[in-house]
């Protein structure tokens, strides 16, 4: 039985740079330094690089080395990742049960507003 690849798991500022990286799409380092300083003006462009470079030897970012200036662009989309994470989450932390994970997020992590959308998307399921 053929194993399938595991997802690689970013690291918590590998995936705060996903979010910058996400929006530009293929991206340098230095267009990617400049998003993220929106953010983090404190960060340099040396922690970016080290980071990107990291993250593409891990397989969370692709890169296109065919020109002066390397391309890097996300290996997967978004939603993809997210629900790989998710997954993983589920599984190890709610014995597989997306129920438990969903009460556990309810019990204090949503807000009042919150409620009222999740009440609304679940009423639309219904219909």
């Amino acid at each position: 039985m053929a194993k399938i690849p595991a997802i690689p798991k970013p690291t918590t500022a590998e995936l705060n740079l996903l979010r910058v990286i996400w929006p530009l799409g293929a991206a340098t380092v230095k267009q990617v330094h400049e998003a993220a300083q929106k953010d983090r003006p404190d960060m340099t462009y040396a922690t970016v690089l080290r980071l990107m470079q990291v993250m593409h030897g891990k397989g969370l970012l692709a890169r296109d080395d065919s020109q002066r200036s390397h391309v890097y662009a996300p290996a997967q989309p978004q939603e993809s990742l997210r629900t790989g994470l998710l997954k993983d989450l589920i599984h190890k932390a709610f014995a597989g049960s997306g129920k438990e994970l969903v009460m556990a997020a309810l019990r204090g992590h949503v807000t009042k507003a919150e409620r009222e959308e999740i009440r609304k998307l679940l009423r639309s399921d219904d219909k």
